[in-house]
């Protein structure tokens, strides 16, 4: 596991999201895999947190999950 990866179930706990918004915003592209430890997905903490962060701002000004995706490209 690498220095700032956590596994998914942390990144529930630690930014107070639902599970299945995880995966959802994941196969959609807003949360970028970093690596697999077996089964657990790694994402890197930092990462993940400012795109959180950018996710939950644009989608209170009404953006829809297509747009922020590309604007996170």
């Amino acid at each position: 596991m690498k220095e700032n990866s956590i596994p998914a179930k942390d990144v529930v706990r630690r930014f107070h999201i639902p599970y299945h918004t995880l995966n959802y915003y994941t196969t959609m592209g807003l949360l970028p895999i970093e690596g697999k430890d077996g089964h657990r997905r790694l994402y890197n903490e930092k990462e993940t947190k400012r795109r959180l962060e950018v996710i939950a701002r644009l989608t209170n000004e009404g953006y829809p999950l297509h747009l922020i995706r590309k604007k996170l490209a």
